[in-house]
């Protein structure tokens, strides 16, 4: 019998939405990877620490560039053994797992961040179609948990990748020093393992999972479009823009009070702990590779907080509604960044991280769990894409601003930079809370029965 798919999509079972996740874990292991140890990296190649934040604009400047072009080819892109995001999770994959074998081998600060310029331009072709992904693949009642699941692999991911460095100094007696202008033995190992994991679980995810032809009836005519050149491609993202349903724009505007606490957080963080807790001297200090490989503990600690995290939050989100879920969440990673700049104990930024933690688990699902219900179904690649952009524009005016404000305002008192990361996160919470409008009707009921393919009847 022939299928009559109507485009309502049927609940999965658990382990689809899982299988379906898991590249996610690895790609967040090759992110989580480069966040706990680009800072140390760039400060054993000597980059001066007002100027780490210029060193740290390759994600951000990529993510700005790549995901709306990639979202936008893969709305167009179907193949009928690959389907529509898979190919760009593949080619993402494989070329950010060999930046990875390479990073920690460089010799010098521009070949690190010309390193870093790649495994982030394609770990951003490998990332960007997956948030599109659970949009397409999800009814709107299992979308918390498509993207909380997102959350938990993330978390996962990040925990392992984060703690490895601690883990080959602690467990395995690897050297986590290394003389002025090399890379420590324990971070190079680090990155091996990353880049295995990066490419075998986006590879499980491709050959495990499959998709939905476009049920678009405008598919055919908008692929066609996509041949007509770059400029056909930058109008339509222009306009898709200028066009940005009104809810998108103030979760939007939630993003870009919220990133800027993470990326400090990332810039700054484990030279904190090594020279302010720890009391290093130098980079070449024991206590700093003491310190910032407990750093990258505790950075590992707040990842295993959203794994567990992200097993509750769907029902907290349930009962007490996304937006309320999201502000709460934020305001608790808030006072997780804020706390920082009072530790004394080094025990006591596992309480930091616990909070940072609960906000992260919300920060990678609730806001798309917030917009997916009010994007385009044939243009949520590319909304995914250009939501993208409040992401990485508050790190671009981070990047850009705070070796002004390190220097001027700030004494170079990273633990200061990091605090006033936890202050921006609040301001994001308010807004989230009074500015957005939550239509408790906003989720459809699909409680429906439809006729698939094979003639089956089957509730969705």
């Amino acid at each position: 019998m022939t299928s009559a798919y109507i485009g309502l999509k049927p609940k999965l079972r658990l382990v689809e939405i899982i299988n379906m996740s898991v590249g996610f874990f690895g790609i967040q292991f090759g992110w989580d990877l480069q966040r706990a140890n680009m800072g140390v990296i760039y400060d054993n190649l000597g980059a001066n620490p007002e100027n780490i934040p210029y060193l740290f604009l390759a994600a951000p400047l990529t993510g700005l560039l790549v995901q709306p072009v990639i979202g936008y080819l893969s709305d167009r892109t179907w193949h009928p053994k690959w389907g529509r995001r898979r190919p760009y999770f593949f080619v993402g994959a494989l070329l950010s797992s060999i930046a990875l074998i390479f990073m920690p081998h460089s010799s010098s600060l521009w070949i690190a961040a010309g390193l870093l310029w790649v495994l982030d331009v394609f770990g951003n072709v490998a990332m960007e179609p997956f948030r599109a992904f659970v949009a397409d693949k999800l009814p709107d009642s299992q979308i918390n948990r498509g993207f909380v699941m997102q959350s938990l692999m993330i978390g996962l991911g990040g925990s392992i990748a984060s703690a490895l460095p601690w883990i080959f100094k602690n467990i395995f007696d690897v050297h986590n020093v290394a003389a002025k202008g090399f890379i420590a033995d324990n971070v190079k190992y680090s990155f091996y393992i990353g880049s295995f994991f990066f490419l075998s679980a986006v590879l499980y995810t491709v050959f495990t999972t499959k998709e939905y032809p476009p049920s678009d009836v405008g598919f055919k005519e908008k692929a066609k479009e996509s041949n007509k050149g770059f400029k056909g491609g930058v109008k339509e993202i222009l306009l898709s823009m200028k066009n940005m349903p009104a809810k998108m724009k103030v979760i939007a505007m939630v993003q870009f009070f919220t990133w800027p606490g993470l990326f400090l957080m990332w810039f700054y963080y484990s030279l904190s702990v090594a020279y302010h807790v720890f009391g290093a001297k130098s980079n070449t200090d024991p206590l700093f590779g003491e310190g910032k490989d407990f750093a990258g503990l505790t950075l590992s600690y707040y990842s295993v907080v959203t794994f567990a995290f992200s097993f509750v939050l769907p029902s907290i989100a349930d009962k007490l509604g996304r937006k309320l879920t999201h502000s709460i969440c934020l305001l608790i990673g808030a006072f997780g960044l804020i706390s920082v700049s009072w530790v004394q104990n080094k025990y006591i930024l596992f309480g930091c991280m616990t909070c940072v933690g609960i906000a992260w688990t919300s920060i990678l699902s609730m806001p798309y769990a917030m917009l997916s219900g009010v994007l385009p179904k044939d243009k949520v690649g590319i909304y995914m894409g250009i939501f993208n952009f409040f992401i990485v524009l508050p790190e671009i005016i981070a990047s850009l601003g705070y070796p002004w404000i390190m220097n001027h305002l700030l004494n170079n008192d990273m633990l200061a930079a990091v605090k006033s990361g936890g202050f921006l996160m609040i301001l994001a919470a308010l807004i989230c809370y009074f500015f957005i409008k939550e239509n408790k009707n906003e989720i459809i009921n699909e409680e429906l029965v439809i006729e698939l393919e094979f003639g089956e009847q089957r509730t969705v």
